[in-house]
């Protein structure tokens, strides 16, 4: 009733609806019975459910594995996947809940076993397409049931394999860093601005998280810049490189056009930082003493002050396009990361500069006054999208 409302307000302000189909809305909607939904405390109690449920089958399978041959090994690991969406199919008629936490477990039980057949028969190793099995299998879950845990598992689990290809053929290159943390930044940037409109709330919250941590992450991999050691054997190849760009830039800017312009806007930007950021460095030779008594040559790297402005200007445009769409989320994430860098620039270049107890009352008057004043524009943009028009939204 609270958000319609509001909707209510806004389409009387913007001359759409007169008092009284406004009234007559309301009161129809308040005749309306609506079922009731599930409690918290029955939400709480699934979900530890499903986490010790899969917490004790892992400790009984891992308290027998030694003392069973390949044969019961393997019927162990298919009977323990088969259960679990076994009951969630005789549980899906009569408690819904209870049975998509069983599939969920039962499908999370899947990538333990797909792991785990490859041990039992010495199958040859390439981890990365243990994962895309598990991503096919969460894919299949989300076609047949219809449910979002399996929707976040496949949603999760197919940009982990394609990082974890491209981890697997960056591996012992220089330059692996950072285009691990470009596909980690633009894939995390897609979430956050694809779904933060999406219908069902809890895939909406959880993706967006998972990509405002993926968006920090991604961006500490791109500042490490191009780091080598002995250990390394040279850049990463050319062929690599191509075919890490499409999962880095084609891919998303194809599922991101299916927004429109609104859509692409975001990815291209995020493209653009991610091409430039790893390049925004101070690189310098250190030369260090091994055990042996050798000298080796490191080059080593640290960000520059264009990584700060890049950073920092990308979390303005993220506050920008939020302002665009009217997303109260994005223009927290955006006021979230330019917080987030400021702090980074005074603890990189002024910390140091102004010993300690300087650099602390220095650093009591930045939290103080960049808070307030963060606050307080934050507060002002999201008035604004709350007031503007039906038109202009």
């Amino acid at each position: 009733m609270t958000d319609m409302e509001s909707l209510l307000t806004r389409w009387q302000s913007a001359g759409v609806l007169d008092a009284g189909a406004a009234q007559r809305i309301r009161a129809y909607e308040l005749e309306q019975k609506k079922p009731a939904g599930m409690r918290w405390e029955v939400l709480v109690a699934l979900i530890l459910g499903a986490i010790l449920l899969a917490c004790g089958v892992a400790l009984f399978v891992s308290a027998h594995w030694e003392d069973l041959g390949p044969a019961a090994r393997f019927a162990l690991v298919i009977a323990m996947v088969a259960a679990f969406h076994i009951g969630g199919g005789l549980a899906r008629r009569h408690f819904r809940a209870l049975s998509m936490s069983l599939h969920a477990v039962g499908t999370l039980a899947t990538g333990a076993a797909i792991a785990l057949v490859g041990q039992i028969f010495n199958i040859q190793e390439h981890w990365p397409a243990a994962i895309l099995m598990w991503a096919i299998a969460a894919a299949a879950g989300w076609l047949l049931l219809g449910e979002q845990a399996q929707q976040l598992l496949t949603l999760v689990l197919i940009p982990a394999w394609m990082l974890s290809e491209l981890a697997f053929y960056t591996a012992r290159y220089i330059g692996r860093d950072p285009y691990i943390g470009r596909f980690l930044f633009v894939w995390a940037i897609l979430y956050m601005t694809f779904f933060v409109d999406a219908r069902r709330r809890e895939t909406r919250w959880i993706l967006f998280a998972a990509g405002a941590i993926a968006a920090v992450a991604g961006t500490a991999w791109m500042l490490t810049g191009w780091e080598s050691s002995s250990y390394n054997i040279g850049f990463v190849p050319f062929s690599t490189r191509v075919w890490a760009w499409i999962a880095i830039a084609a891919i998303p800017l194809v599922i991101a056009a299916f927004h429109g312009h609104k859509g692409l806007l975001p990815i291209a930007a995020a493209i653009a930082l991610a091409a430039a950021l790893p390049w925004c460095q101070r690189v310098w030779i250190d030369h260090s003493a091994a055990w042996d008594g050798t000298f080796h040559d490191y080059t080593r790297n640290e960000p520059n002050l264009a990584a700060h402005m890049l950073v920092a200007a990308f979390a303005v445009f993220l506050i920008w396009h939020g302002v665009r769409l009217s997303s109260r989320a994005i223009i927290n994430a955006g006021m979230v990361g330019f917080a987030i860098v400021v702090g980074w620039f005074y603890f990189s270049n002024l910390f140091d500069k102004l010993g300690r107890s300087l650099g602390l009352i220095s650093l009591g008057i930045l939290f103080l006054l960049g808070g307030w004043a963060l606050e307080k524009m934050r507060r002002k943009l999201i008035a604004g999208i709350t007031a503007q028009p039906l038109e202009a939204q």
